[in-house]
């Protein structure tokens, strides 16, 4: 299954399919078997990196709509 990235207003971005998460040393995440995940990003999780839910008990705020990215910097 191709992997599906969702960004929620006022909540979580939810991964869908076949993905892996892993932590700044590059050591992944043992996910036990899920093949969907949601990710925090109110900041307020106890699970961090994570979703809790916590975005709905302290009133999180950040509607979101698709837009283009501009082009890359060139690289020097």
């Amino acid at each position: 299954m191709p992997t599906k990235v969702s960004v929620f207003n006022n909540g979580p971005i939810r991964i869908e399919g076949d993905f892996e998460i892993l932590d700044p040393t590059g050591a992944a995440f043992g996910l036990a078997g899920r093949t969907v995940i949601s990710l925090c990003r109110c900041g307020q999780s106890a699970t961090k990196p994570f979703c809790d839910g916590a975005h709905a008990r302290t009133g999180f705020s950040d509607p979101v709509s698709a837009r283009d990215l501009p082009p890359p910097k060139p690289k020097l």
